[in-house]
């Protein structure tokens, strides 16, 4: 059976030139970093030239990057670690209802602490509105978190002017940036960012390594506790293969992203019209234009997105229905509540997100496989079957509370 990939969202394959970087950090090069013998001496130059990759990726000093264990990680240090070192100057935080659960949970963690929290809405492209972000601003608020691009829809958010903003009050700005590391340019000297956050295994490195890019001069209570790597910000032995792994990935990335981008979004483009084109009743999900050039959300009215993606794999075809992190959820996806969604389509919303491995394909045979099944779908479904079927706009809408 033919299998074809598209939830480079989810997570990425490892490069080869990856896996081949650190193969040799399970066998000759085991040391600890943190001895001060041969051994450890030969791994941590390997560490130290990673950081260097890492930080040429995104535009930054190596001394501002620090390694985590993944993208959740590296959330939860920027918040907690900027709300406990912060405290004395206020408790409140500014966020959206569309970020990734890490950034979500953990506010509602933060809130249970004493700290207040604002989430602010969408429109229905699911875009923040800049207006309400200043607004919303206090003489407490100690943190601005907005993701730099949403996982489910590929929404890009306007990172340099929200930074703009949050430079004018003073207030720290963090942003999960794990979707677009290795896709899309990324600055960290024009961002105005303060806390950026990396996830290996989006870009062609292993799972369980990341980074978070913390600005020279940003104050930050440790987040995990009992040794002094990362230079006393985080504890534990070092991942040594998986940072070299992460190394690697970005150094590749730096030199395939100009031509990896422009192709993998025509063969986005080419599945969005051909969709549109075969299928009726079909709706996009998230902004037409701004967003990652590798991802296309749509909805199919009148079926649920797990029938899809059921039907999917039996073609040998692997897609998703929301984020991975919260799949197994009968819930509707937070980010389609968040854009007001009506809720019967916010159930068939289906996730492609594409990665330098596809192909056209890849394209073409999931444009033959994909009318039929929605066809079968839609024939056993009792919402497409009822003569008093509802319009896209009489349906049930959900919001978040």
């Amino acid at each position: 059976m033919r299998k074809i990939y598209m939830d480079y969202n989810a997570t990425t394959p490892v490069r080869p030139e990856v896996l081949e970087a650190m193969l040799p950090f399970y066998t000759e090069h085991f040391g600890n970093p943190s001895s001060v013998h041969w051994a450890g001496r030969a791994v941590k130059g390997a560490i130290e030239n990673a950081r260097e990759q890492v930080a040429s990726l995104i535009n930054c000093s190596p001394a501002e990057i620090v390694f985590t264990s993944c993208g959740s990680e590296g959330d939860n240090f920027a918040l907690k670690g900027t709300v406990d070192a912060l405290k004395e100057k206020g408790n409140h935080i500014i966020t959206t209802t569309v970020e990734h659960p890490a950034v979500l949970e953990t506010c509602e963690y933060l809130e249970k602490q004493g700290c207040e929290v604002t989430y602010l809405p969408v429109d229905r492209d699911g875009m923040l509105d800049l207006q309400e972000l200043e607004a919303a601003i206090t003489d407490k608020t100690i943190l601005i978190s907005v993701m730099w691009a949403n996982n489910e829809t590929g929404n890009i958010f306007p990172i340099e002017e929200i930074g703009a903003i949050a430079r004018k009050y003073k207030v720290r700005f963090h942003t999960d940036a794990v979707q677009v590391v290795g896709r899309i340019p990324v600055d960290m000297q024009k961002a105005n960012v303060d806390l950026a956050v990396i996830s290996g295994h989006k870009l062609g490195a292993p799972k369980g390594v990341g980074a978070i890019f913390v600005r020279r001069g940003t104050r930050m209570t440790q987040f995990m506790h009992g040794g002094h790597q990362e230079r006393h910000r985080r504890a534990g032995t070092h991942n040594v293969a998986g940072i070299v792994g992460l190394g690697k990935a970005c150094e590749i990335a730096q030199q395939t992203m100009e031509l990896d981008a422009p192709r993998v979004r025509r063969l986005r483009d080419k599945l969005e019209k051909g969709i549109m084109e075969a299928i009726p009743e079909v709706k996009l999900n998230g902004h037409p234009d701004k967003r990652l050039p590798n991802t296309l959300n749509v909805s199919f009215a009148y079926i649920e997105g797990e029938s899809i993606l059921l039907n999917f794999d039996m073609k040998g075809i692997a897609a998703s229905s929301g984020s991975a992190c919260t799949s197994g959820s009968l819930e509707p996806s937070h980010v389609m509540c968040a854009m007001c969604v009506d809720i019967v389509l916010a159930h068939s919303s289906t996730r492609f997100s594409l990665g330098p491995d596809n192909t056209e394909e890849d394209v073409d045979y999931i444009l033959q496989e994909l009318p039929p099944i929605v066809q079968r779908l839609r024939d056993m479904s009792p919402l497409f079957n009822n003569d008093a079927r509802m319009s896209c706009n009489q349906c049930r809408v959900v919001r978040r509370a």
